[in-house]
């Protein structure tokens, strides 16, 4: 693995960092992920890293924080492979803020740490986010091992229930599937302009 500095980062399209995410971000899916603006980190020609900007996962949540719902996106996946060096992330994030900074309109970032994983949002204080609060507790489907959103089985694509969400929703009329009590993220909030 090379420095963190001769890292390379790339806007790139969703499609081309999917199995990436699901294979080493903590939630494994991008169902249902907005994305807006997707990043890819490279090393010597290989991915070490994908970042997802999109639209706001919570309906109207964007008016707590802005004025007009295009001013404002959500960090929605931030992932990188296990061993790569400190400050990775941060450097990660810093190239991707400077893009949309330049490249867009966009006038503030929110990102959420979420502490049913146990994760308090330690890469975001170290790139300059403000925290500025705790979302309530919530609930959750767990589904073979993984925790999907409850919103998940209300995903409908034309009209119909994504494949995916069918999926979930029959295991939970089935008892296979189960609603579970997540704790409150923290809340992170980064200024573009």
């Amino acid at each position: 693995m090379g420095k963190v500095k001769s890292y390379k980062v790339e806007l790139c399209d969703r499609s081309e960092i999917k199995v990436f995410i699901e294979t080493h971000h903590y939630s494994h899916n991008i169902n249902g992920v907005k994305s807006d603006f997707c990043f890819k980190l490279i090393d010597n020609g290989e991915i070490i890293g994908a970042m997802i900007y999109g639209g706001l996962g919570m309906a109207n949540t964007w008016k707590k924080y802005s004025q007009n719902e295009k001013d404002i996106l959500e960090l929605r996946r931030l992932c990188c492979v296990d061993n790569t060096p400190k400050n990775t992330e941060s450097y990660f994030i810093g190239h991707t803020l400077r893009w949309l900074k330049k490249n867009t309109d966009v006038k503030k970032i929110i990102s959420y740490a979420d502490t049913t994983y146990s994760h308090e949002g330690i890469i975001y204080k170290a790139s300059n986010f403000k925290h500025v609060g705790m979302t309530q507790k919530g609930k959750a489907i767990e589904h073979n091992g993984r925790l999907y959103h409850d919103k998940t089985i209300r995903t409908k694509y034309k009209g119909k229930l994504k494949p995916f969400a069918q999926r979930i929703k029959d295991s939970l009329e089935r008892g296979e599937s189960k609603y579970v009590e997540t704790k409150g993220k923290h809340i992170y909030i980064y200024e573009l302009k």
